[in-house]
């Protein structure tokens, strides 16, 4: 991984978002241990919209603690309810991610605000995601993963060499807010096992946002839980089985037809 002499000469910041999810977690323990003098220097914040599945925070205490840092809270001081009034009930979807611009992207430029800086990006070199990455002149983006070849089975033994994994994986294949619109089937539905307060909150947005729009295009949350269970019953998949590997898990919720793929997802939200 390479730097420029401008970067280190007009005093660059350099920052690094976690998520809470796998890929910018490994990236912050990989530049720990290969690039020292980098992590030395090292501002690690997460964009917190307060409607995270506890798993993240518990994650991200753990991970604060490896690396021996603080990870900046930012938050853009409203909640998701407060932000969703505003928006006149209309939820967040892949075309109108007003969720990602206010509780996320905001508060990093602020943050940030006009200042030199490197922000470092956990994009793998096994995929071709697109998402956020700031237009600010003053925002120069960094992908170490992919500059040296990085890919998802090197990422799972980062993470299994030093903090793990997060739990969540267990049943999701991303980070973000527990009623993530990118989230597949099968995902909606280990929600309403793992958490069925939150799946059962996710309806009580979903029933009152503005003009019938559900969280899933098409389909109300029990419709798609339903659908869901009907497939695992085709395929003979048991999610709940415990003896199950992380990676098989991951394998059969990334094998779902018909579903958002995860390289649509927000960037910023995801990593």
């Amino acid at each position: 991984m390479h730097f420029s002499k401008e970067a280190e000469a007009n005093g660059f910041r350099h920052v690094l978002g976690l998520s809470g999810g796998k890929d910018s977690a490994a990236l912050a323990v990989y530049i720990k241990d290969k690039y020292p003098e980098i992590s030395k220097k090292m501002e690690y914040f997460f964009s917190d919209t307060g409607s995270e599945l506890k798993e993240v925070y518990e994650f991200l205490d753990k991970l604060e603690s490896f690396l021996d840092k603080e990870i900046k809270r930012l938050s853009s001081g409203k909640t998701f309810e407060h932000w969703l009034k505003v928006h006149n009930d209309y939820l967040p979807s892949p075309r109108q991610r007003w969720c990602t611009r206010v509780m996320k992207i905001k508060p990093f430029e602020e943050f940030i605000k006009d200042d030199p800086v490197i922000s470092y990006i956990g994009i793998r070199a096994d995929e071709h995601r697109e998402g956020y990455i700031s237009q600010k002149p003053n925002i120069k983006p960094k992908f170490p993963f992919v500059e040296d070849g990085i890919i998802r089975s090197d990422v799972f033994g980062i993470l299994d060499r030093s903090v793990g994994v997060p739990k969540y994986y267990d049943w999701r294949t991303r980070s973000g807010c527990y009623f993530c619109f990118f989230q597949r089937q099968g995902e909606w539905l280990g929600l309403k096992r793992n958490h069925p307060d939150l799946f059962e909150k996710a309806k009580d947005i979903e029933k009152t946002s503005g003009d019938g729009f559900t969280w899933v295009q098409g389909k109300t949350l029990d419709e798609v839980v339903a659908h869901a269970e009907k497939r695992e019953k085709e395929k003979g998949i048991i999610l709940t089985d415990k003896t199950s590997k992380l990676e098989r898990w991951q394998e059969i919720l990334a094998q779902e037809e018909d579903e958002e793929d995860e390289d649509k997802a927000c960037l910023i939200c995801t990593l």
